[in-house]
């Protein structure tokens, strides 16, 4: 199993700066993860960068909190795409589908899904640590229903992280062909390999070189 081709090395703090986002890059193209995960900003940055390399571009939508509107996501998508992006990682509304507003939350996520228009691979960060089980089948469910390319625990900005209870739970809701990822305190290749055999089929992680040395993070994303 190729470890380094399920990892979207992943840098989202407010404070990060262009030497980091650059030593972010030059890690992921020595190994070859998946993606850099990095916020939009940054977007144009990494793609010119990464330019020939296998290494896609993945930024994050709506981020942390999943609560600004439809209408915006569906742009940040737009404007992300134009600028190299190629997955999208959106925070699911997480107030409108704990208030029960289940047609709100489906027309979210659809809104960017059709602004990605097949451009980009969209993951839906449904934030497990908030809801309760009920809640994430539903959000899964809805999610995969607006056509969703992944579903995805965590921004790794709240109160929890990926488990393996829950990456179980999600893998059951949306079947074999859907993606899962796993993001928040993934911290060692013996992390990594637990979300996998629960049906991880993609982690978010900062902490991948360390993961891929065989070493732990204390980094809680």
């Amino acid at each position: 199993m190729n470890l380094a081709s399920m990892i979207d090395h992943t840098l989202l703090k407010a404070d990060a700066t262009q030497v980091e986002v650059e030593k972010l890059i030059e890690e992921a193209k020595m190994y070859t993860f998946a993606s850099v995960c990095v916020n939009p900003t940054w977007v144009a940055f990494a793609a010119e960068r990464l330019t020939g390399t296998p290494v896609k571009v993945c930024t994050v939508i709506g981020f942390p909190l999943g609560a600004s509107t439809s209408e915006t996501k569906a742009f940040e998508t737009r404007d992300a795409i134009q600028k190299g992006a190629h997955e999208i990682d959106m925070v699911l509304n997480i107030g409108a589908l704990k208030s029960g507003n289940v047609e709100q939350v489906e027309r979210d996520v659809r809104a960017v899904v059709e602004a990605a228009a097949g451009e980009a691979l969209v993951k839906v960060i449904i934030e497990t640590c908030l809801l309760t089980d009920e809640e994430k089948v539903l959000a899964s469910e809805l999610s995969v229903r607006a056509g969703a390319d992944f579903v995805k625990t965590s921004t790794g900005f709240s109160t929890g992280g990926a488990t393996v209870e829950d990456i179980a739970l999600m893998r059951k809701t949306v079947g074999p062909t859907v993606g899962v990822k796993a993001s928040g305190g993934v911290r060692s290749r013996e992390d990594m390999e637990k979300m996998i055999q629960a049906g991880a089929t993609r982690i978010g992680a900062s902490s991948g070189v360390k993961i891929m040395q065989g070493e732990k993070s204390d980094s809680s994303y």
